[in-house]
């Protein structure tokens, strides 16, 4: 329960530390529970935009659930996702894109990067029915989650230093690879339960994390908490144009 606690801690603002007492040591295993935290960041816009959908278009509709979530995750992940931008746009070098990732400004390539996001984000679910919307919403938070926390498997830490936030991810087990994987794909039932052929979005969220591995293998050599936060809200964003496709033209 501890480690659940941290997780939610650490990926929202839920303050659960208010209640529980959780020791350092437990937010080095965060990423085993972070689909699962999808559950919960996922469900909640979710519902946001079910509910909205009664009184307002799809697309405020839509807007309102975003709003919702950042407010609930404090912009963690997009945060992780304008430094990716800023880092591999204008870096040449593993120094220099470590370099600029760490720096709390954001630049020109950070700005493109969530400006595009919110469009593909914004423009996909506004482009389903109001039901297939909040499925993929709810799928595609805690499956893109499982995605991302491979990277904790397949990729050293890529600064030498060590965290920015001091926190150390360990290599994850067996065990742990399970409930990572289980945790991120309960989530799909509801939407393959509606179309079965919605299962095959998830294989675009699983290859976006392979080409985006290999792509910061070549240029890093490994990976960051920003990766992880960037590859999260890329691997959703695949998962939500799959849905699309699948919905529009299969």
């Amino acid at each position: 329960m501890r480690r659940i606690a941290a997780a939610l801690t650490f990926f929202t603002r839920i303050p659960v530390w208010r209640w529980i007492n959780i020791p350092e040591s437990g937010y080095s295993s965060v990423v085993v529970y972070w689909p699962l935290i999808g559950w919960v960041t996922g469900g909640v816009t979710a519902l946001l935009l079910w509910l909205s959908a009664y009184i307002l278009p799809i697309l405020p509709a839509v807007i309102l659930a975003l709003t919702g979530r950042t407010l609930m995750t404090g912009s963690l992940h997009e945060d992780g996702l304008a430094d990716f931008c800023d880092g591999f746009g204008g870096g040449h070098s593993k120094e220099r894109i470590l370099l600029i990732m760490k720096d709390s400004h954001i630049g020109t390539f950070g700005v493109i990067g969530l400006i595009l996001y919110y469009l593909w984000f914004i423009s996909l679910l506004s482009s389903l029915p109001v039901v297939i919307a909040a499925l993929g919403l709810l799928a595609a938070d805690s499956f893109a989650k499982a995605c991302a926390a491979q990277l904790t498997n397949l990729l050293p830490y890529a600064r030498p230093e060590g965290a920015k936030n001091k926190i150390t991810y360990v290599l994850m087990s067996p065990k742990q690879l399970f409930i990572v994987s289980l945790s991120g794909l309960v989530p799909l039932l509801p939407l393959a339960f509606h179309t079965p052929l919605f299962l095959l979005s998830g294989l675009f969220p699983i290859a976006t994390t392979g080409m985006l591995i290999l792509f910061m293998k070549k240029r890093l050599g490994g990976y960051t908490g920003d990766c992880c936060g960037a590859v999260c809200l890329i691997c959703e964003i695949s998962m939500l144009l799959g849905i699309t496709i699948i919905y529009h033209y299969l």
